[in-house]
């Protein structure tokens, strides 16, 4: 297939803030794909290429000619895909020239739409609208497969490409053989926010209430063993955590996944969210003073047999059994005041709050429901970076005030919602003005845009209406409290959620 209908689908669903258009859109074109087009174009179409990140900058893609003169399309789905297997292969001396030489040699042959497309999805700049969730109904349409079989065989494989290239290719007889795979780790099941206790816990039906901690999503799979660990989204660094491998070959099992948190710890007390993440930067985590600790809070898998399906009562069971002391502390209770007391122990053994779960429910990986809730006792939201402004007097020479946005999970893309710059050490300020730097898809004299994948948790008082900004609201006193880089900016918080916050 020529890039140029996938440019133009990508247009047309750009265009549309309706759903169902968009899914057909996109199920019209994957099922005129070749077996081996569809894991690349799905790449494309959601702004993501299968090889991930490939070191190409905006200044790389600057210094390239604008132009192109092409009027006819000629480039291939799978050239284009060559060309960043190729981006992603180059490195080393003289690898900046090399890359340039590859896209330069690419674009040379492409229209004008078709460049545009090619460097806006290299800079992660796509914002046609094609999340993913919009993309699993489209492969579930093209397919002609239950959305709900497409949607578990995402969760299991963890490869969105992958998944439809087996339900074009196979039909549900291929989805449904897609199973949990040790080593393959599954996106992790999500939580929605309770405003309040009594919002989460009805005083009739026993839920878990467990600690909610400040520290690193990790995924842990053993067989025999080998032990790899995964981060949320999905990175292995196994070598950066010893201490988690060291508990998990403890454990009496053979087979195991595992989903928990790693935090650091100051004798019984947490460390900074900052401090934990440190230790997943560093070459040789035996030169760090601090000693992390894993806490699992579920098991997908025991020596063979899968657990996704069953209830959380059930896997409770079994973690217990498993983990003991590694189990993340729990409170089994449908009665609030007992859930409150439990509350305020967590607080003041220094962790964030709590999250409260129905003993009923399966494990959902990837989704964002009411199954799981997190209870914070300030509104706390994680918003996505658009831009920043230069700051001025002793700020000078540093990126400043945040632009913020929210997800938009109708129309994709993100929806500035305010900015802020308090709550920024002079050593935050140091940071983020590198990271933004790095991520540079633009400037003006006063700011600059960047790329939006950085992840900031914004402390606020509430919302109000405002027609300042494009959502129609504005954050009350929004403060950062930290960034978020386990946390890819597709899992970040919706316009929705801030929406509810307003008064009446």
């Amino acid at each position: 297939m020529r890039l140029a209908e996938v440019v133009a689908v990508s247009e047309a669903v750009a265009t549309t803030s309706a759903r169902n258009a968009k899914r057909d859109a996109i199920a019209e074109v994957l099922t005129r794909l070749r077996p081996d087009e569809i894991a690349p174009a799905v790449g494309f179409l959601v702004g993501e290429p299968r090889q991930g990140r490939v070191g190409v900058g905006w200044a790389t893609l600057q210094a390239l000619p604008g132009g192109t003169g092409v009027d006819q399309p000629v480039i291939e789905v799978a050239e284009l895909d060559d060309a960043i297997s190729r981006l992603a292969a180059t490195g080393g001396a003289g690898s900046a020239r090399a890359r340039a030489d590859i896209l330069g040699g690419l674009l040379a042959r492409a229209t004008t739409a078709e460049s545009t497309f090619v460097r806006r999805l290299l800079m992660g700049e796509l914002r046609q609208g094609a999340l993913e969730g919009v993309m699993l109904t489209a492969i579930a349409k093209a397919a002609e497969v239950p959305e709900t079989v497409v949607r578990r065989a995402a969760m299991l494989s963890g490869d969105v490409g992958h998944t439809a290239e087996v339900a074009l290719t196979a039909g549900r007889d291929g989805l449904d053989a897609i199973g949990l795979t040790v080593f393959r780790p599954v996106q992790p099941m999500l939580a929605s926010v309770a405003d309040a206790l009594d919002d989460a816990v009805d005083g009739e039906e026993p839920v878990s209430v467990e600690w909610k901690l400040d520290g690193a999503r990790i995924q842990v799979h053993r067989q025999g063993d080998l032990v790899r660990v995964y981060t949320r989204n999905l990175n292995d660094v196994t070598d950066r955590l010893p201490e988690v491998v060291a508990v998990t070959r403890s454990l009496p099992a053979q087979e195991l996944v595992l989903d928990g948190e790693v935090l650091g710890l100051d004798g019984d007390r947490p460390e900074a969210f900052q401090e934990t993440m440190s230790r997943f930067g560093r070459d040789d985590p035996s030169t760090h003073r601090m000693h992390l600790r894993p806490f699992f809070f579920d098991v997908l898998r025991v020596d063979g047999t899968d657990l996704l399906d069953d209830p959380l009562s059930s896997r409770l069971g079994a973690l217990d059994e498993l983990a003991g002391v590694h189990a993340m502390p729990r409170l089994i209770t449908a009665d609030v005041d007992e859930a409150g007391r439990f509350v305020d122990a967590t607080l003041a053994a220094g962790h964030e709050g709590v999250m409260v779960k129905d003993l009923a429910s399966s494990y959902s990986a990837g989704r964002r429901g009411r199954a799981w809730r997190k209870l914070k006792p300030v509104h706390t939201f994680d918003l996505v970076v658009l831009a920043a402004e230069w700051g001025h007097g002793r700020r000078r020479g540093w990126l400043s005030n945040l632009h913020l946005g929210a997800r938009d999970p109708n129309g994709g893309g993100f929806v500035m919602v305010g900015k802020t710059f308090k709550g920024l050490t002079d050593e935050l300020l140091a940071w983020q003005t590198a990271a933004f730097l790095e991520r540079e898809i633009g400037r003006d004299a006063h700011t600059v845009h960047v790329r939006p994948d950085l992840v900031v948790e914004i402390a606020i008082d509430g919302v109000q209406t405002s027609t300042r900004y494009e959502g129609g609201l504005a954050l009350r006193f929004a403060r950062v409290k930290r960034y978020r880089p386990d946390k890819p900016a597709a899992e970040a918080d919706t316009i929705d959620a801030l929406r509810a916050l307003r008064p009446g």
